[in-house]
């Protein structure tokens, strides 16, 4: 399906945590067509450029998105201040997103802050199949725990500072599962360090892993250079659209 550019009614829009707000879109056909890992295009009201969101709940019954997303600039600010009963200005569904296998037995979903919300597609797809590792700076930055759990995901959190959960990186106890065996894939999201980190972990165990690129975007189609990135395929180096190739690409084809 083609992407569809219009104005959607908000549902709700609330603020979850510390400058970082829940919004859900009544949208049947972006809905209808939209896929995990794909992300939505969102131009503020008195705003240039669009604001690129991961998706985070698809539910086509509904016919309703929902995205979460941090407070990051004015763009985003101004998306917060939005109430029910609005229209957003959308473009949607836009990007490549991740590759779902029925056959897979068990599946590690790693999110690092804002990178955790596109992992609850995936979460409502595999449910008590999978495992979501978490990653926050600290407890007032935690999201999303309890949404997890009602899809029968198992948690694991870790807080940089130790106030909740494991203290450290999520590639610990991503590491000490993939020791343990019978992991078939590994997704992941967050900051490029930490997809760095997961990607080589998985590699070196030759598990297949899918990571979702957070760039800076200007049309979210393809048609500009703003989001490109190095990836390689058959020993040879390609600038790829994290827009349009992405944002989700095989950890093995990117160059960090």
């Amino acid at each position: 399906m083609a992407y569809i550019q219009d104005y959607f009614l908000i549902m709700e829009n609330k603020a979850i945590a510390k400058d970082i707000f829940s919004m859900v879109i009544k949208c049947p056909k972006v809905a209808n067509e939209a896929q995990p890992g794909q992300f939505v295009h969102i131009l503020p009201a008195g705003a240039t450029l669009r604001r690129p969101i991961s998706i985070c709940c698809i539910n086509r019954e509904e016919g309703t998105l929902r995205i979460v997303y941090a407070i990051k600039g004015d763009g985003t600010k101004r998306i917060s201040q939005m109430r029910s009963g609005e229209n957003i200005d959308m473009l949607a569904p836009l990007g490549h997103g991740f590759t779902i296998d029925d056959s897979f037995k068990k599946v590690i979903l790693v999110g690092g802050g804002i990178g955790l919300p596109p992992m609850l597609p995936l979460a409502a797809i595999y449910g008590n199949k999978a495992i979501c590792i978490s990653g926050f700076r600290s407890f007032d930055a935690i999201i999303l725990q309890e949404d997890l759990k009602a899809l029968g995901t198992e948690t694991i959190l870790c807080t940089d500072d130790g106030s909740v959960g494991q203290k450290g990186l999520v590639t610990a106890p991503l590491h000490e599962l993939l020791d343990k065996g019978g992991i078939d894939a590994v997704y992941a999201c967050g900051p490029m360090p930490m997809l760095n980190g997961v990607a080589s972990i998985c590699n070196n165990k030759d598990v297949f892993c899918e990571i979702s690129l957070e760039e800076r975007m200007g049309c979210g189609v393809g048609a500009c250079l703003v989001c490109a990135c190095k990836t390689h395929k058959d020993g040879q180096e390609h600038f790829s659209h994290v827009c349009k190739n992405g944002p989700v690409f095989n950890a093995k084809e990117v160059v960090f």
